[in-house]
């Protein structure tokens, strides 16, 4: 006997109006979570309110491995090599933030790695952006920035204002 043609698969239904952008990207985001193996997303996007702001400026969650015996996961760190030892006495306590994100003892062990994880350029991993260098300005222009702001009265918009004129009017000579 022949069995009826399948009916081709109907594409879900869409909002109307705007979508929220992480709804159309929900999905493949976490399918790439999965194959390193962080089954929550959570312990990504928030990785500075999980480990706290001086942690997650050192430190990068990787992958998350599971044993054979199931006892617990994996989570493998990457760190600079000056921060490591400074990261390795906070362990115990950055253990039992990443479990209370899970809301279960999830993670058993913390290791460190100092070596650069793939998607790192050329093995150097940079945690904190570098400060863009200050250019001084001709000192006729920082006068004639000050003489248009000279007549407000609230200091803090008055500055904001200056250093808007002095970057406006310094890129006007250029």
């Amino acid at each position: 006997m022949s069995q009826p043609p399948a009916e081709p698969k109907q594409p879900t239904r869409r909002m109307r109006g705007f979508e929220p952008a992480s709804g159309l990207v929900a999905d493949r985001i976490r399918a790439a979570g999965e194959k390193r193996g962080f089954a929550v997303a959570r312990l990504l996007t928030a990785w500075p309110e999980i480990a706290g702001p001086e942690l997650a400026a050192v430190t990068r969650p990787v992958k998350i491995g599971y044993g054979r015996e199931g006892m617990g996961a994996t989570l493998t760190l990457l760190t600079t090599s000056a921060q490591a030892p400074i990261v390795q006495m906070q362990l115990p306590r950055l253990k039992e933030r990443v479990n209370a994100c899970y809301g279960y003892n999830a993670i058993a062990r913390i290791s460190l790695t100092q070596t650069a994880a793939t998607g790192f350029a050329e093995g150097q991993a940079q945690f904190t952006p570098a400060p863009k260098p200050e250019r001084p300005h001709d000192p006729a222009v920082v006068a004639r920035a000050a003489a248009e702001t000279a007549d407000i009265h609230d200091d803090g918009l008055r500055a904001a204002l200056d250093r808007l004129a002095q970057n406006v009017l310094s890129r006007q000579k250029s």
